[in-house]
């Protein structure tokens, strides 16, 4: 068997909620398929999201709460982000979350002579990232209408910056009129797109 650590990151306030459903849904394939699983339930844990001056930099020294995000984050075969779409943006936990954890020297490094005006070299060694988010916009009316920003935002921003660029994002709407048979099959959905990226693998013998 050939073990991957695969990252839950899930940022929504409400315990019931269906995001907390797909982390669930997730982490439950991901250990019967043989992987090791660390969820970090956002609101739960009350992570703090202010990035502060004396932490921007590449070298500051940072408490064992984001030291421990970061290294986690750095060395995960596969990462998978859970948050509902609010105004076209993740939540400002998660935004936060973003902000003191992909950071230079973990999740990403600008080549030598470049101060940082360049495009930078991804560092994470995630070789595949799923993001799955919850909506009460029509898919249809948000790429015409806004185009889709969550796309752009964790596609092409974070995770192709950083180097991983095996990537997947599902989105499920319209919630708020969505009965309880519609949010079976998309957790179904959302397990079968787990069990796809992240298979239990075996060794050649």
């Amino acid at each position: 068997m050939i073990i991957m650590k695969v990252s839950i990151i899930l940022a929504h306030p409400d315990p019931g909620s269906f995001n907390h459903a797909i982390a669930e849904k997730a982490s439950g394939i991901l250990e019967s398929n043989g992987h090791d699983v660390v969820i970090h339930d956002l609101y739960r844990e009350c992570f703090d999201p202010v990035l502060t001056l004396e932490e921007i930099p590449k070298t500051a020294p940072l408490g064992p709460v984001i030291q421990n995000h970061c290294e986690e984050i750095h060395n995960a075969d596969g990462i998978i982000i859970i948050h509902p779409n609010w105004w076209g943006m993740p939540p400002a936990i998660l935004k936060g979350w973003v902000d003191r954890v992909i950071r230079p020297g973990v999740a990403y490094e600008f080549l030598e002579g470049d101060d940082g005006e360049g495009v930078p070299c991804g560092r994470l060694l995630a070789r595949t990232a799923i993001v799955f988010n919850t909506s009460n916009t029509d898919a249809v009316r948000e790429r015409n209408n806004f185009g889709d920003p969550l796309q752009m935002i964790w596609k092409d921003c974070i995770f192709g910056l950083c180097g991983v660029t095996n990537f997947h994002r599902r989105t499920f709407s319209v919630m708020v009129t969505s009965d309880s048979r519609q949010r079976i099959t998309w957790l179904d959905e959302a397990g079968d797109l787990v069990d796809e990226y992240f298979p239990a693998k075996r060794e050649n013998v």
